[in-house]
């Protein structure tokens, strides 16, 4: 890591961030009410799912290392936290998945039907509160990113039971499902501080890598975490039918009688051939190579923020891009 700047460790960028959150955490609880009960219980659900916030944090900490907080900061984070929470619900019901965060899935407890559609109305509700900004570029930029987010969905999908699919395949969902979110938060951040378009663009990047950087580490963490740590079925990938990283690693240098039996779990989602499938990702060397690459990212997401004027919320994003990569869950 780039040990030449300050970084802040978790609990201190947490707290450094903790009252903005706060605000932040009010409006969404404001936003969510609908006279539609079941809006009301379904979303709740999830946003109370004790997730990390981590895209509003990004949006907050952004701006402010420019010099800039306020309400309107404080609308776009909450804007950028229902559009993942969205995702989420849809993701849900395509990997038919039954936990998240150690918590029943809301497709679990209500079914398809409803999390399809409240995941619709926190969208078009994050729309709404976009448009009140009355800010062209703002509104430019969230539609790109979540028309992004939706190309990333259906290239995933195709991805499923795929044994073919190389990591040049697997960083392009990366990219669209969760990076540009990341980005779009932290530059968002600098465009409401009033950066040049340069500026803008470094955060992007930061925002970019460190996206990349979180989701390789989410997915060794589905073959290596403390199940209870992690807060749903370890393998569910595997289960799944997606490849990730540490799978594509292992396809790519086993033998051919291991990538034969790899192929066919693949193609047939056999969960239940997860140890089989470590073994492979073990013998050869699939964690560790997929958590170089994750550190890799994170190294380069620092690297964007060089040039800025160090300052309290400067450290706090290199402190989140070590956070990506150092956590169990």
């Amino acid at each position: 890591m780039n040990n030449l700047h300050p970084t802040l460790a978790l609990p201190a960028i947490q707290s450094l961030a903790a009252d903005d959150m706060a605000a932040v955490d009010a409006l969404i609880r404001r936003r969510l009410a609908s006279d539609v009960v079941l809006v009301n219980q379904v979303a709740e659900h999830i946003v109370a799912g004790g997730g990390k916030r981590l895209r509003p944090m990004l949006l907050l900490l952004a701006a402010r290392a420019l010099g800039h907080s306020g309400p309107d900061a404080h609308q776009l984070a909450a804007v950028v936290e229902f559009i993942h929470t969205s995702t989420l619900l849809h993701d849900d019901v395509v990997d038919e998945s039954d936990l998240r965060r150690g918590r029943k899935t809301a497709n679990a407890l209500w079914g398809n039907a409803a999390s399809v559609l409240v995941g619709d109305f926190l969208y078009s509700r994050s729309f709404q509160m976009m448009v009140e900004l009355d800010r062209m570029e703002v509104m430019q930029l969230l539609a790109d990113t979540t028309n992004a987010i939706a190309e990333g969905e259906v290239l995933q999908l195709l991805h499923v039971r795929n044994p073919d699919t190389a990591e040049a395949a697997y960083l392009r969902v990366i990219e669209r499902k969760t990076a540009v979110l990341f980005a779009a938060a932290t530059q968002l951040g600098a465009l409401l501080a009033g950066a040049n378009k340069s500026t803008q663009l470094q955060f992007y990047e930061y925002g970019l890598r460190l996206g990349y950087a979180f989701q390789i580490a989410d997915d060794v963490l589905d073959y290596s975490a403390d199940e209870t740590d992690l807060g749903k079925h370890l393998g569910d990938d595997l289960a799944e039918g997606k490849a990730t990283l540490p799978l594509i690693h292992a396809m790519a240098h086993a033998d051919d009688a291991t990538r034969a039996r790899l192929r066919s779990i693949i193609e047939h989602g056999d969960g239940d051939a997860l140890p089989e499938a470590l073994a492979a990702i073990h013998a050869t060397g699939g964690l560790e190579y997929s958590r170089a690459r994750s550190a890799e990212y994170a190294r380069a997401a620092e690297q964007a923020l060089d040039g800025l004027v160090e300052n309290d919320a400067v450290a706090a994003l290199r402190g989140l891009a070590q956070y990506a990569i150092n956590r169990n869950h």
